[in-house]
């Protein structure tokens, strides 16, 4: 099996393999994924993180083997920005890049010489899902963008999506894949922080999820990342009070 590893801080991936195609989702720093096809400029390829599929531009993509794959994945950074050296050149990298083994303060991508002596989070050793407000706090204001991940940018069932990641716990890319995890929470009553609230359009479709901090408040990203109010009927804007998002599902995720 081909391996491939992100070189860049954040790489796109693309619905076609296409400068203009829609962005779906992205790679952070040091994620893995196999190919699937190539083109001149493009691969098609799925991350081992969430199994997503997309197109990423070649050369923010790096050829390695199964050994960097199974050493590279053991720990994240742990800061909202961290500092890299790339061949001795500073390189800013998002929360949740995989930075190497555990030992190592330095290690190779091809060719190149990676050096990263920040704060880091093990795999095996993971926070504590009382400390999920403060992670997912960190990213409010961040923008959202459509596909992303990071503070760099982010979505609703991305910034989901990275959050838990940062308390071990691999949820899938989109909003309407994620509604199908964990256990429902039958009233808003009975919520605890870190559930997951699902929101739905006219037709009925799973379109938006948000992270509950109490039975009152939930952080997401609409806009950008933000706190609004919550009700059993959906989420009211705190700045325009202005209904914005018809609650569906709530549901309970557990490590």
């Amino acid at each position: 099996m081909n391996y491939v590893t992100c070189i860049v801080p954040v790489a796109p991936l693309r619905e076609e393999a296409a400068h203009r195609s829609q962005m779906t989702s992205q790679l952070l720093f040091g994620e893995c994924a196999t190919i699937l096809q190539s083109t001149t400029d493009f691969m098609q390829i799925k991350s081992l993180y969430d199994g997503y599929e997309g197109w990423c531009q070649r050369s923010q993509l790096i050829a390695v083997d199964e050994n960097f794959v199974t050493k590279n994945q053991k720990k994240i950074t742990a800061d909202v920005f961290n500092t890299i050296l790339l061949d001795n050149k500073k390189m800013i990298v998002p929360q949740g890049s995989f930075v190497g083994a555990l030992s190592d303060e330095c290690f190779q991508i091809g060719k190149n010489t990676i050096e990263y002596k920040g704060s880091y989070i093990t795999i095996d050793k993971l926070t504590t899902k009382e400390n999920l407000a403060k992670i997912a706090e960190a990213y409010l204001n961040t923008a959202y963008l459509w596909g992303g991940k990071s503070i760099f940018g982010i979505d609703c069932s991305g910034f989901v999506q990275q959050v838990y990641k940062m308390i071990g716990i691999v949820l899938p890319r989109d909003a309407y894949q994620q509604a199908v995890v964990g256990e429902s929470v039958g009233f808003l009553e009975e919520v605890q922080l870190g559930d997951l609230a699902f929101f739905d359009n006219a037709e009925g479709r799973i379109t938006h999820v948000g992270i509950m901090l109490n039975s009152q408040e939930i952080i997401h990203a609409s806009g950008k990342v933000r706190i609004d109010k919550i009700d059993n009927m959906g989420i009211v804007n705190t700045d325009t009070e202005e209904r914005t998002h018809q609650l569906r599902i709530i549901k309970r995720v557990r490590g």
